[in-house]
């Protein structure tokens, strides 16, 4: 059976009673995500590969946040109250268009500064790792510098190096169009999966050039660390995209210097 399709995968489902599943949503290259419905309200449920200690810091991040005028999706408990099943959460289903210009990534940006300012000091999520620790770790959350050439290793942790001033805080760590939804003034971020403690900076080290964030350096040295990032955390996950995203950094930094 397909893995996108209800079946034997989805019996967790049950502990929400009367929820149907409609059709895979895009995206979700590590997790499943589905559209579904209860009683005509759309839905969306999501099977996460994340362990449940790293599952729950996600699940407690975005209670915070959303106390603080984060918008994220709200969680749809199990008909028992619990907040997800075996890996497998229910969420309401948030309306919205991808930003389309520069005005609707300003709001952007403004939301993830409140992201920042609301989470300094917070916990590391289990498992996973900042940038930091990285530049000698060998490996933390989907990150496995330890099963890259040494030459890569040493490339990504080199672009790494100069974002790393500035404050501990969490990241949202996949900013991207399709991560992000607009609805009037309201921004809300999807998918926090990837989501960690860090330096603020990777939020903005992909967002369009026109695009002005708080990052007080260098522009292309901004956009080498993102790339090396996102080489780093899809080498095993995604590796066909890791290594477009390795020539990029290859170019970038031959134009840039960075």
């Amino acid at each position: 059976m397909d893995d996108s399709a209800p079946g034997e995968g989805w019996s967790g489902l049950a502990a929400w009673a009367g929820v149907e599943l409609l059709r895979p949503l895009p995206g979700g290259h590590r997790n499943v995500v589905m559209l579904a419905e209860r009683a005509g309200v759309p839905l969306v449920v999501r099977r996460s590969i994340r362990s449940r200690a790293a599952l729950d810091w996600e699940l407690d991040l975005l209670e915070h946040l959303r106390d603080r005028g984060v918008a994220a999706p709200e969680l749809v408990p199990t008909d028992d109250g619990r907040r997800h099943v075996d890996g497998m959460l229910v969420s309401e289903f948030v309306p919205g268009r991808h930003p389309a210009g520069p005005a609707d990534w300003r709001r952007v940006v403004d939301q993830l500064a409140v992201l920042h300012t609301a989470t300094t000091g917070w916990p590391q999520r289990p498992g996973f790792a900042a940038s930091g620790m990285l530049l000698d770790a060998g490996r933390g959350g989907d990150v496995r510098l330890d099963a890259m050439p040494a030459s890569v290793a040493r490339l990504v942790r080199s672009a790494w190096l100069p974002v790393q001033q500035g404050p501990r805080c969490v990241v949202h760590g996949d900013v991207g169009p399709t991560n992000v939804l607009v609805d009037g003034a309201r921004v809300t971020l999807l998918d926090w999966d990837e989501a960690r403690v860090d330096v603020p900076w990777f939020d903005y080290a992909l967002l369009p050039d026109e695009v002005t964030t708080p990052w007080p350096g260098d522009r292309a040295q901004l956009r080498a660390a993102g790339l090396a990032w996102e080489t780093a955390t899809c080498w095993r996950a995604e590796p066909v995209y890791a290594r477009r995203r390795l020539a990029e950094l290859h170019r970038h930094r031959r134009h840039s210097g960075a």
